[in-house]
């Protein structure tokens, strides 16, 4: 997994670098004429966007003129005494390394004067946005496993409770007894009647037995 990391972040700043050296611009001072006293080289430069990472080539004839690099005040006073790069070859390539106003003259005598002189104002670089890392691959969902397919056991089912006595009184239930009307008892009745007979036969017998003697 680092290893991974270091790559894509190397590749990224490869990318980065391509893009800045992509975005870079040659500029040829003075196009087709190049670099002479005839040059009108303030026009040249105004309307252009100078950045950091641009090149500048000066062609001229080698040994006939030369491109230095001076201060602003030296620039004014066209003064290479104290130039901060001076070259001669013939074909010069300036790289503009950091923003802000660069200042060029040809140091032979009365050129500078004469209009051999540029100044460029250069921007600094936007730094190119760097191209999104991939999406990592969405992940795979395993396959349910056979013993996960049964279903699941049927909820228990809740009784609901009576109504609490504290949430309101409970009903009353009116039962109406139904029952047939319970009858009578004959049953002392009856045998009273039958023992005022026995009592009477009894006597009777009695009356006829005396009545013999």
């Amino acid at each position: 997994m680092a290893s991974s990391g270091a790559s894509l972040a190397l590749a990224a700043l490869l990318l980065v670098s391509c893009a800045s050296a992509t975005a870079a611009t040659k500029y040829t001072v003075g196009d087709t004429s190049g670099w002479t006293t005839s040059g009108d080289y303030a026009t040249w430069a105004s309307g252009k966007k100078f950045k950091v990472g641009d090149t500048l080539v000066f062609t001229y004839a080698g040994g006939a003129h030369t491109v230095d690099e001076v201060s602003a005040a030296d620039y004014a006073a066209c003064s290479s005494s104290n130039a901060l790069s001076s070259d001669s070859a013939g074909s010069t390539t300036v790289t503009l390394k950091t923003a802000g106003k660069h200042y060029f003259i040809c140091g032979v005598a009365g050129h500078c004067s004469s209009g051999m002189k540029l100044v460029v104002d250069v921007a600094a670089a936007k730094a190119a946005a760097p191209k999104p890392a991939p999406a990592p691959a969405p992940a795979v969902a395993p396959a349910p496993d056979a013993a996960d397919t049964t279903p699941d056991a049927t909820p228990a089912t809740t009784t609901p409770k009576s109504p609490s006595s504290s949430g309101g009184a409970t009903p009353k239930t009116t039962v109406t007894d139904i029952s047939p009307p319970a009858k009578k008892s004959t049953s002392g009745a009856a045998g009273l009647t039958a023992a005022a007979w026995a009592g009477l036969g009894l006597a009777g017998l009695v009356a006829v037995h005396l009545g013999a003697f």
